[in-house]
């Protein structure tokens, strides 16, 4: 089974997406994001989510401009629709593929683990907006449908360029995240 046949797997029908959207809440503070109750507020801003799926964090954010998911699994069409009504666009591609620019951030997470290249896919968020927000399991060997072991050394190489706003690598065991993980809010220089 490839990489891609063993996410779409995961998700089935979208139809029960529980387990990753209780993760959010973890990967949003970790993010910097401002929680207001279950929801995050945007600010107004244009976001693209690369690897954002059937359930986006975009789909629990307040004052949001525009979105845009960037997503390889070409998922069912009432997740499409349901990103339509928060007025979120959906780009089936990988995120090895992004040429978009122009955006005010680029949120990434847990997904670089099963992409062709991540750091190609850092290099295009940095290039799409002027700050990137990223949380990514680390230390993880490779396992079916993760072919990436990410480290906090390959984050810190891939950032290089970008000035660090806020970043970290913590172990989580909370709302369904159990591991380590990188994470922050970088900017581009």
């Amino acid at each position: 089974m490839d990489d891609l046949a063993f996410e779409k797997e995961y998700w089935g029908n979208c139809v029960n997406t529980f387990d990753e959207d209780q993760k959010h809440y973890v990967y949003a503070k970790a993010m910097g994001l401002v929680r207001e109750h279950y929801s995050f507020n945007a600010f107004n801003k244009r976001i693209l989510d690369i690897g954002g799926g059937p359930s986006s964090m975009l789909l629990k954010c307040t004052k949001l401009k525009e979105g845009l998911v960037v997503d390889p699994i070409d998922y069912p069409q009432w997740t499409k629709d349901r990103y339509k009504c928060h007025n979120i666009s959906v780009s089936v591609k990988g995120g090895e593929d992004v040429t978009e620019t122009e955006w005010d951030e680029t949120w990434i997470y847990n997904c670089l683990q099963h992409t062709e290249d991540p750091k190609k896919i850092i290099q295009n968020a940095l290039n799409a907006a002027p700050l990137v927000r990223i949380f990514e399991w680390i230390d993880v060997p490779p396992h079916e449908g993760h072919p990436h072991e990410l480290t906090e050394e390959f984050f810190k190489e891939c950032f290089t360029n970008a000035k660090l706003l806020r970043s970290g690598t913590s172990t989580f065991a909370e709302q369904g995240c159990y591991g380590r993980a990188f994470y922050g809010c970088f900017e581009r220089v």
